[in-house]
């Protein structure tokens, strides 16, 4: 698979570049249409994601650098070629999360209210994003055979994609896109439940993309190591949990009690 999509002398295009530009401006734009709909000013939520993004970008990269620490010392300028891949999800979550939180205490807004929010866009960029890791060749799954590819109803030109070095092997970036896709079809539907919670939506994208990151990282051959722990297991464990206990201990109290289609007169 070519990871350049379009290259112009020493200047090149990266499908990576492209794909993670358009899951950022499509994530974006849903958070800014979920957030007008509640009467959030569209100025408040522009200037979040002006520093946002390169926050949770940059929270990204150095987690992926930290675990991957020997190999960037060998060669420190490829710490900054982002397009080549190596953005962990996980980093850019713990970055852009406390960025939100000195935001909105900042310019006193409900935190679980602006998360509730993003969460929405933030699966379906996720869902997005993972295929910047087909053209790059990476985030996929054990060798496996072409005919077990066939039995799982993988279209042949991700096949084709995954047939790397000889070997086949299993597409997990798109096991976790078709994850992230059904989460983003999850919270849509849950943003319209009656006695939903502010801070219950953002409590089940904790859950959801816990669970499916988990097992999906199960399958794949190049997770970022603590010893023997496979990092992204154990921060997704820990997601679950949190969700859990936040989902619980939110639904506390009377159920017509800050709500997520609710009127808050603290807002």
């Amino acid at each position: 698979m070519n990871p350049i999509l379009i290259s112009f002398g020493s200047i090149k295009i990266y499908w990576y570049s492209v794909i993670m530009f358009l899951a950022i401006l499509l994530g974006g734009l849903i958070v800014l249409k979920e957030a007008k709909k509640f009467k959030i000013p569209e100025n408040f939520m522009v200037n979040l994601f002006f520093y946002l993004i390169p926050i949770a970008l940059i929270g990204a990269r150095l987690y992926y650098v930290i675990f991957n620490f020997d190999y960037y010392m060998q060669d420190p300028i490829s710490i900054f070629k982002v397009w080549e891949g190596g953005l962990a999800i996980h980093g850019g979550l713990i970055a852009g999360l406390l960025f939100i939180i000195f935001y909105t205490k900042k310019y006193k807004i409900k935190t679980l209210r602006i998360l509730d929010f993003i969460v929405i866009g933030l699966i379906l960029g996720q869902a997005i994003g993972r295929w910047g890791n087909f053209f790059n060749s990476e985030a996929h799954g054990a060798i496996t055979t072409l005919q077990t590819l066939h039995n799982l109803f993988i279209p042949d030109f991700i096949i084709e994609g995954m047939h790397i070095g000889g070997f086949y092997y299993h597409p997990t970036f798109l096991y976790e896109s078709i994850w992230c896709l059904l989460g983003f079809s999850f919270l849509v539907l849950m943003r319209k439940y009656s006695y939903l919670k502010v801070g219950q939506l953002t409590s089940l994208y904790l859950i959801w993309y816990g669970v499916g990151r988990f097992f999906i990282e199960g399958m794949r051959t190049d997770s970022l190591m603590l010893g023997s722990i496979k990092m992204a297991q154990l921060v997704s464990f820990l997601m679950v949990i949190i969700g859990l206990i936040m989902f619980l201990t939110l639904n506390k109290g009377s159920k017509f009690q800050n709500l997520y289609n609710g009127d808050d007169d603290d807002e």
